[in-house]
């Protein structure tokens, strides 16, 4: 039964079996009540820095009716402002029609209501009639509101708290465990969005978890065993996928397939991967994956067949100048697959490329988000593609993320129904889901969960 009566409310607890009540999916009066008590509260990850290469240039950040400016204001210097004109309240930076965000370069900012004008730097620098205002505009009250701007791992992460705790404090273990794998040398080989009939949590949840692949990816139960960990580390937490011993390099991302003929099933499940999630890994990878069959011989043990297809795969991606971090195996055993950033950030990493997701709310509206998919990895100095924001719709996006999709939605709906009592999380290999929410609890005063006796 559960016991209505009592909440969760140490980390601890959650590695016992918990209920995690629906109402932070589905309550309006929830969702409205999340941009003031949670997003107002929290550092975002809101970009990336090479979008912004030189002086002037900007993106914008919208999080519910907040919106932000986030300018390379000068040569290693990066601002960012509330995108409000203070004369009347109009954006200064509109969003176009059919784009995530606006992005370009100004050497100013002028509102398109009465051409009131900033600088850079934030600073008014021109308004028409000033004198009307008998001298009140003075001492920055003319100037752009400024917002907490800070940089780790090649992203742009902002707060609009003015009393918030630095960005590294915030990050807890999160740069010790993922600064070995030189995140910000990766540029972005594709970046999708798309409007999405699911709560932002329901959206981040589905990859907060292993437990799902075998039953709605059952295509990779061909080549070996997915069972996974997930672990809490304060406001944030990781996940990673058990690995036998001697063979760490398998809790990441690089799995050796299982089955007689190692060779054989890495080399399918790289092209399989390849080709219906178009992520996860790197054609370099897949080409050479594929030569395995060539280059070792029948019978060759799994761990042999990993070791020589990763260092195959390094040495040549050093000839032609995509340089790997070295992270040790004992380190990727602990740092796992992917790290979730609280509250709607999640980092896939590896040595040589990851998968991020990021997941807003839609207005109010607790039925539907905005969700974001970005894969990255190593490219020879100035061969990074360019590439923008795309809106796909559902059908376009890779076959294995269209399968995640089909449970968004659906769980959206089954959480409405009358006879669902609470999602019973696995504690093992789930715990990043109960994780989420009881961080959510302690920022929105209700949702905590609850304990399963």
């Amino acid at each position: 039964m559960i016991e209505m009566s009592k909440t969760i409310d140490k980390t601890q607890d959650l590695e016992n079996p918990v209920v995690i009540p629906p109402e932070a999916y589905i309550s309006r009066d929830y969702a409205e009540a999340e941009q003031d008590r949670l997003f107002r509260k929290v550092w975002l990850q809101a970009g990336r820095l090479e979008d912004l290469r030189e002086v002037g240039d900007f993106i914008t950040y919208n999080i519910g009716p907040d919106s932000v400016i986030i300018v390379k204001s000068g040569e290693g210097e990066l601002s960012a402002y509330h995108n409000v004109c203070p004369h009347r309240g109009r954006r200064l930076v509109d969003t176009p029609e059919g784009k995530r965000n606006a992005r370009g370069t100004r050497k100013n900012f002028i509102c398109g209501y009465h051409g009131w004008t900033f600088g850079l730097d934030g600073e008014n620098t021109y308004i028409e009639h000033e004198e009307d205002w008998q001298g009140s505009l003075c001492a920055g009250r003319a100037d752009l509101g400024k917002v907490h701007v800070d940089t780790w791992g090649g992203w742009i992460w902002i707060n609009l708290d003015p009393d918030c705790k630095p960005l590294r404090e915030y990050l807890g273990v999160i740069p010790e465990m993922l600064d070995p794998y030189q995140l910000e040398n990766m540029r972005p080989r594709w970046r999708k969005w798309i409007i999405f009939d699911c709560n932002w949590k329901v959206a981040m949840e589905a990859f907060a978890e292993t437990y799902h692949v075998s039953s709605t990816h059952p295509e990779f139960n061909a080549f070996g065993q997915f069972r996974g960990w997930a672990r809490n580390h304060g406001l944030h937490t990781n996940i990673g996928y058990e690995a036998p011993k001697g063979m760490e390099e398998d809790s990441g991302k690089m799995r050796v397939g299982s089955g007689a003929d190692p060779r054989l099933t890495t080399a399918e499940m790289q092209n399989f991967t390849w080709e219906n999630a178009n992520t996860n890994t790197t054609a370099k990878l897949v080409e050479v994956a594929n030569r395995l069959k060539d280059e070792l011989p029948e019978g060759t043990p799994a761990a042999e067949v990993s070791a020589h297809w990763i260092k195959t795969a390094r040495e040549e991606d050093a000839a032609r100048g995509v340089n790997w971090p070295n992270v040790a195996p004992e380190h990727t055993a602990k740092a796992g697959t992917a790290w979730q950033v609280f509250p709607n950030f999640q980092i896939g990493q590896a040595v040589q490329n990851m998968l991020c997701y990021h997941a807003r709310p839609f207005g109010n509206d607790p039925d539907k988000c905005y969700f974001e998919a970005a894969v990255y990895e190593l490219y020879p100095e100035g061969e990074a593609p360019e590439t923008e924001w795309e809106y796909t719709k559902p059908h376009e996006w890779p076959p294995v993320l269209q399968q995640d999709f089909a449970n968004m939605a659906a769980v959206q709906q089954g959480m409405k129904n009358a006879g669902f009592r609470g999602a019973q999380v696995n504690p093992y290999m789930e715990r990043a889901v109960a994780s989420l929410h009881l961080n959510l609890s302690r920022y929105m005063g209700t949702g905590a969960p609850r304990p399963r006796n």
